[in-house]
């Protein structure tokens, strides 16, 4: 059994669902405690009494709320989002914030309350769950692509001031995966695309792959644990794709 992660308490962002409760459960499994963070309080609650951790009810648009928080975790992944899918020009600038918000702003906020705990105890793991999308852009996608965009920079910064303290900051940067954000682009890629929804895995979202599948969110949550252990500690500032060759075009 993996206890690598025994001792250590990790706190998952939009840990409810999808990525981030791959990522709690993988962290769990190998020993942390995790706190399940969630604007769905009964889905954070569920998943954190079958883990043994704890749930904290929290809407990270209100970044006020956010400004003088101070964290205890050890891990921080930071991965909740949300995604709109529009061109520029219809593209609701009030939406175009709200993504920024949650998406670089609120990381930002964590990760300032965050390092001061870490820095005391001299270790932290930084685990931005980015997107293809932080190193390749794509149409209709203006407020998800620059949010990635700034969170690739945030996460390297967080790396330089990190590292003579035992912090690593990373990005996993995955393609299409298998969860309800992506299932629910399907229709609006559809409708812009002029395409039925039977046809927009394999005319639009994996066009650019070279291995013809969705990521699962396993796979994304295995490759968290690592970056969360003491096997990587020389690994910070890095970009990790796992986007099936998309981004080796």
């Amino acid at each position: 059994m993996d206890n690598s992660l025994n001792g250590r308490k990790a706190l998952v962002t939009g840990g409810a669902s999808g990525i981030g409760a791959a990522c709690a459960r993988a962290l769990a499994a190998r020993g942390a405690k995790v706190v399940v963070a969630d604007v769905d309080a009964s889905g954070a609650a569920a998943l954190a009494d079958e883990l043994g951790g704890t749930a904290w009810t929290v809407d990270l648009l209100d970044v006020d709320s956010l400004a003088a928080l101070s964290l205890d975790c050890d891990i921080l992944v930071n991965n909740a989002g949300i995604q709109k899918v529009a061109p520029i020009e219809e593209f609701d600038p009030a939406e175009f914030r709200r993504i920024l918000a949650l998406m670089l702003e609120a990381p930002f906020l964590l990760v300032r309350a965050a390092l001061p705990h870490m820095y005391a105890n001299g270790f932290g793991r930084i685990i931005n769950v980015s997107s293809v999308h932080g190193l390749r852009a794509s149409a209709y996608k203006s407020a998800y692509v620059s949010a990635k965009h700034g969170l690739e920079g945030l996460s390297k910064v967080t790396a330089l001031e990190g590292g003579e303290h035992g912090v690593t900051s990373n990005c996993i940067n995955p393609g299409y995966v298998r969860t309800p954000l992506v299932e629910r682009q399907i229709a609006d890629q559809a409708r812009l695309h002029g395409i039925p929804e039977a046809e927009v895995l394999a005319k639009v979202m994996l066009t650019e792959s070279a291995v013809k599948r969705l990521v699962e969110p396993s796979e994304v949550a295995s490759l968290a644990a690592w970056l969360a252990s003491d096997d990587a500690g020389m690994v910070t500032g890095a970009s990790y794709t796992m986007d099936g060759g998309w981004s080796a075009r």
